[in-house]
C-alpha cells in the first residue's frame, strides 16, 4: 500500500455522514436546521477547534470574495468557518475520499456550497493553474506529509504574489519517541514530524519569507484541561465531537497526545509566511 492510501486508510470511518447525523439529531436538530456552529466541535479536526481556528485565520488578513486554498481540508469544518465569517471562497483538498464526500455535504447543509468546494486531491502535485489563490493555510496537516519542500514548492506555485500561507500543525519541539497512536497517526509508519526551524528553511526555500510565528503549547493544554472538565461534569464527551471521527480509539490517541505535548516532545505552532 502506497503512502497516500495508508494516510487516507488511518482517517477512514466507514459511516461518517451518518454518523454525523446521529448526532446531530441527539441534539434535536437535523440536516435541514443546522449551523457551522453546531457541527464546529466534530468537523475541526486540530487542538482548539473553532477558538484556534479564529485564532489562527484571523492573522492571514481574509476579506470578502478572496480565493482561499484550504490545503488537507478534513471535513471542512474551517473552510465553512472562512466562507462564513469572511465571505471568502474557500477551496479545500484533501485525500480522504469519505471526508471529502461528508464535508460536501455538510457545505449543503449550511447553505455553503457555492462558497466552499472541497476535492479529493494530492497536496504534492495539484491540478491548480500557477497563481490560483489569493492565500493559503494547512491545519494539522504536515505531519502525514514527508516531503515539506515539495509541499511548500506546490503552495507556492498555486498562490498569487505577496499572497499569504497560514501554518498551525503539531510540531517536533525536543526529543524522545512519540506515544502511539495519536489522531494523525496509528505509529511512526505515517508520521513525518519536523521542528519549526525545518519548517521555516523549506518555506524559504520555496521563496516564502517568515512573517509571522507562535508556540501553542500552553493553549493546547489548557483546552484539553477545559475539555476534560467539561466531560466529567457531562457524564461524558458531546453528542458531536472528534470522538465521532476517532471511534474507538479516542481516549487513547487523546491520551497520548496530550502526555507527548507534557514532556515537550511536540507542540501545536502557527506559521505565517508570505510568497514573494
Amino acid at each position: 500500500m502506497d503512502v497516500d492510501r495508508r494516510v487516507a486508510q488511518h482517517y477512514r470511518h466507514g459511516n461518517l455522514r451518518a454518523s454525523i447525523e446521529a448526532g446531530l439529531h441527539q441534539l434535536g436538530k437535523s440536516s435541514e436546521k443546522v449551523t457551522i456552529e453546531d457541527l464546529a466541535p466534530v468537523d475541526e479536526f486540530h487542538i482548539g477547534g473553532r477558538s484556534a481556528s479564529k485564532h489562527f485565520l484571523d492573522q492571514l488578513n481574509l476579506t470578502q470574495d478572496m480565493s482561499i486554498l484550504d490545503v488537507g481540508c478534513g471535513l471542512g469544518g474551517a473552510a465553512r468557518y472562512a466562507a462564513e465569517n469572511y465571505k471568502a471562497h474557500v477551496t479545500g483538498v484533501d485525500l480522504t475520499p469519505e471526508y471529502i464526500d461528508a464535508g460536501q455535504a455538510l457545505c449543503e447543509w449550511v447553505g455553503l456550497s457555492g462558497r466552499v468546494s472541497l476535492h479529493e486531491e494530492n497536496a504534492l502535485s495539484m491540478t491548480f493553474e500557477n497563481a490560483r489563490f489569493d492565500s493559503a493555510y494547512m491545519m494539522h496537516v504536515g505531519m502525514n506529509i514527508e516531503d515539506k519542500r515539495r509541499l511548500f514548492s506546490e503552495i507556492h506555485r498555486v498562490l498569487s504574489p505577496g499572497a499569504l500561507f497560514g501554518i498551525y500543525d503539531i510540531m517536533q519541539a525536543g526529543s524522545g519517541d512519540l506515544n502511539y497512536p495519536v489522531p494523525w497517526a496509528t505509529s511512526a509508519a505515517t508520521s513525518w514530524l519536523a521542528d519549526a526551524e525545518e519548517y521555516k528553511q523549506h518555506l524559504e526555500n520555496a521563496g516564502f519569507v517568515i512573517v509571522g510565528e507562535e508556540d501553542r503549547r500552553d493553549f493546547a493544554l489548557q483546552f484539553f484541561e477545559k475539555a476534560q472538565k467539561a466531560n466529567d461534569v457531562n457524564g461524558g464527551p458531546p453528542s458531536l465531537g472528534l470522538h465521532i471521527l476517532m471511534q474507538h480509539t479516542t481516549a487513547e490517541k487523546i491520551a497520548n497526545m496530550i502526555g507527548n505535548i507534557e514532556s515537550g516532545r511536540i507542540a501545536p505552532h502557527e506559521i505565517i509566511a508570505r510568497k514573494t
